[in-house]
């Protein structure tokens, strides 16, 4: 294009503008996010602490794993100050530029004011040439042109003309495109240079960074477990539905993390060969054996060997095998994560009948189970007490004292200071102020639970195929409020060491009661006979009452077994006959009440806004928690005391539904990471097609302790859904084919006819 020119920057001005702008995009994030912000530390941090020999050999091992740390947090640093050190020298550099032309005023030049004189002008001119002229000691040869440009434009007729039309006395310039690079760059001797930095940069580099980012990101799923880990959970969890805890913990073994070709991480050392055996030799019941694959593998044997060791707490060699099974068992919980998830997964495809195979409960259990067991390093069957510090198999005996037997920390810790101190005699008193720490700082958690059916006008009623919300409210609170507190009954934490068998009384206390609530044949017979008579001639206010009261009756069943009355429902599938006349008679008895609407009006208004408020709040929790949401995850919680896991571990739970009865998963398990003082959780599953008394638990795991583990009965009390009205208004078109054809004479159009059919015949 004529009258433009291109040109490189060669005094460097705008290159310097480019450099400080892009280090400064560089600077802001990388010092608010890498600067080596210093942790306050608790000053009584170290008297919280637990001083037991596990726990100060956790600690000497965390440090050991961070030799560099201080030099690496050092070398940040002056990375860091380095770039806004030359970030300011860049400033500098740019604020003392001065374009000439940049704000052209000849009056200011001169230094007179704008209405001056031609006569003014010129000695103002003549006084600043001798002062600026270059053969002048004090001259100032840029500025000397600055000044006789500035004198031609208010003395020249054209130059002043080019000034006041272009701005400038020379008259219209060229077009300039500043290129902010340097010269240098396209001189013909550094042009090979340049090209070959170009092509690493954007040819081999770039590519190479992109195509490892691309290759690794592939290969894991979203909580970094290898894709083909999460493929053979699921062939082993489709192939055994119901899967034992041994089993789990083959499966956990052979996970792909752990073998060398997958993970370069992994360390093999030819004492493998010998040291190995020798572990296998203290195991029993190891399935060294077996022949599927990939568990029959070296890596999964030896795996599989180290986790054994790991919960039966066998001793290994400190330089070898016991750097594996750190390794090993710092992975576990993630990949123990998966499993869980991977068998949720398979649960809820075989109840869209997408596979044949139905896990068990039993097996997302057992998955589960193992993560506490992995995190504490014993088994399951083992005494719950020997999670306390200073406190082994053979210091049980004292736990069992005259009349009880201590079994769990929540009842240890339930008794008065002087028994407790009696019961650790064996400690000295600093051992048992650590008992005391870590047992105070265990979790307590008050497990409360609401149901209803959300976006229905009666969220206490249930119907067949309704979507039920299961709010479960977790408050957490430290296990030291209970010390002493011997009024503190342990089953209002419901804290059950073997759910099963809480499951099975909870069966033979429903057979129970069958048998109290049955009544004689004559009652059930009487009752039948008068059930279509009332229930035809009911009136809409007396559904209205009957409503109502099904609203009372089963906000009775949700209260506890304990306060229920002995004429409850009884808890089956069908409801019987008696229980099915019992809303007819209650009808036939409304009838007998005077008519109250004065009363009901106004109750209705009051409820009404209290319903308005329900609603609101509902609103405003909906609001918070999709905003926590979309926040992220939290990983933070609180610590968990476990010397034999090689890392700082924070406490995980987890959250469902399920039916002890048909040993069936209700909901999907929800994983809480962020329980610091209180956490909601909303839990939503399908209600029963038939109409019936059922009782679903639900279940709260801890992914970090053996022992505080919960369940909460929750009953529903499923109606019959209404049935779908036949004769709607909107599809009434009697009225329509009546004014459309006189009165007697039949209609033309069928009553299975579409409206493509009744179109052609009125174009007919």
């Amino acid at each position: 294009m004529g009258g433009q020119k291109f040109q490189y920057d060669e005094s460097g001005g705008t290159f310097f503008y480019f450099l400080l702008s892009f280090l400064a995009l560089l600077l802001i994030p990388s010092t608010y996010y890498w600067w080596p912000r210093k942790q306050v530390e608790d000053p009584t941090k170290d008297e919280k602490d637990c001083h037991c020999p596990g726990c100060k050999k956790k600690k000497s091992i965390l440090k050991a794993n961070e030799p560099w740390k201080g030099t690496k947090e050092i070398i940040t640093k002056l990375a860091i100050i380095a770039g806004w050190v030359t970030l300011a020298f860049l400033a500098y550099k740019v604020s003392q530029f001065d374009y000439e032309y940049a704000n052209f005023d000849p009056f200011e030049i001169l230094g007179v004011p704008s209405g001056a004189s031609n006569a003014q002008i010129k000695r103002a001119y003549k006084k600043l040439s001798l002062v600026l002229h270059p053969d002048k000691k004090t001259g100032d040869e840029k500025a000397f042109m600055k000044l006789t440009k500035a004198y031609q434009a208010l003395t020249d007729d054209e130059a002043k003309r080019n000034w006041e039309k272009y701005g400038n006395p020379d008259g219209p310039g060229a077009m300039s495109f500043g290129i902010a690079l340097p010269s240098w760059i396209v001189e013909k001797e550094n042009s090979v240079w340049v090209l070959g930095l170009y092509a690493l940069v954007f040819m081999v580099a770039l590519p190479t960074v992109v195509g490892i980012w691309w290759y690794r990101s592939i290969r894991y799923t979203g909580d970094q477990v290898l894709l083909d880990t999460s493929q053979m959970y699921y062939f082993f969890f489709h192939k055994t539905p119901s899967m034992a805890l041994k089993r789990v913990i083959m499966v956990l073994a052979a996970s792909l993390e752990f073998e060398k070709r997958c993970n370069s991480e992994i360390v093999e050392r030819p004492t493998d060969n010998t040291e190995v055996p020798q572990v296998i030799r203290q195991l029993p019941n190891l399935g060294e054996k077996n022949r599927e694959r990939p568990l029959c593998y070296l890596y999964s044997i030896k795996a599989r060997a180290l986790l054994h060791a790991h919960l039966s707490r066998i001793p290994l060699n400190p330089n070898t095998l016991d750097k594996d099974r750190m390794y090993i068992v710092k992975k576990c919980p993630y990949l123990i994560l998966e499993m869980v998830n991977c068998v949720s997964q398979l649960i809820m495809l075989a109840y869209a009948r997408r596979i044949s195979r139905l896990p068990t409960i039993e097996t997302i259990e057992n998955c589960m189970k193992l993560c506490p067991m992995i995190v504490q390093g014993m088994w399951e069957y083992k005494s719950p007490l020997l999670q306390l510090p200073h406190v082994y198999e053979e210091h049980l005996k004292f736990f069992m004292v005259k009349k009880r037997h201590i079994k769990s920390i929540q009842q240890f810790v339930q008794l008065k200071a002087e028994e407790r101190r009696n019961i650790l005699r064996f400690l000295n008193d600093d051992q048992y102020e650590d008992v005391m720490k870590v047992a105070g700082r265990m979790p307590l958690i008050d497990l409360q639970v609401r149901s209803e059916v959300i976006d229905d006008e009666a969220s206490t009623v249930y119907t067949a195929g309704a979507i039920v919300t299961v709010t479960v409210t977790l408050v957490r609170k430290n296990m030291k409020t209970l010390f002493g507190d011997e009024t503190v009954k342990e089953k209002h934490c419901n804290i059950d060491s073997d759910i099963k068998e809480s499951g099975d009384n909870r069966v033979e206390e429903e057979n129970k009661e069958k048998e109290q609530n049955k009544k004689p044949v004559w009652q059930k017979q009487q009752r039948k006979s008068g059930k279509k008579s009332g229930k035809k001639q009911q009136p809409k206010k007396q559904q209205h009452k009957e409503n109502k009261s099904n609203v009372h009756n089963k906000n009775e069943t949700n209260k506890k077994p304990e306060e229920k009355s002995s004429q409850e429902i009884p808890k089956k599938e069908t409801p019987p006959p008696c229980d099915r006349e019992s809303s007819a008679d209650e009808s036939d008895l409304s009838d007998e009440e005077p008519d109250r609407s004065d009363d009901e009006s106004g109750g209705d208004k009051k409820g009404s806004s209290v319903e308005d408020d329900d609603d609101w709040e509902k609103f405003q929790t909906g609001i918070g928690r999709r905003d926590r949401i979309l926040e992220g995850k939290s990983k933070l919680s609180h610590t968990v005391h476990c010397p034999q896991f090689p890392d700082e571990k924070q406490e995980y739970w987890w959250v469902y539904m399920s039916d002890r009865k048909s040993k069936t998963l209700l909901t999907s398990p929800v994983h809480i990471t962020a329980l610091v003082d209180q956490e909601e959780v909303q839990l939503k599953f399908t209600a029963p097609r038939w109409p019936g008394v059922y009782i679903f638990a639900v279940c709260l795991r801890s992914d970090s302790y053996l022992g505080f583990d919960q369940t909460h009965d929750i009953k529903l009390d499923v109606k019959e859904a209404p049935e779908v009205p036949v004769d709607h208004p909107q599809w009434d078109l009697s009225g329509e084919e009546e004014e459309s054809k006189p009165e007697g004479e039949p209609s033309d159009i069928s009553e299975f006819a579409t409206d493509e059919d009744v179109d052609d015949d009125d174009e007919d």
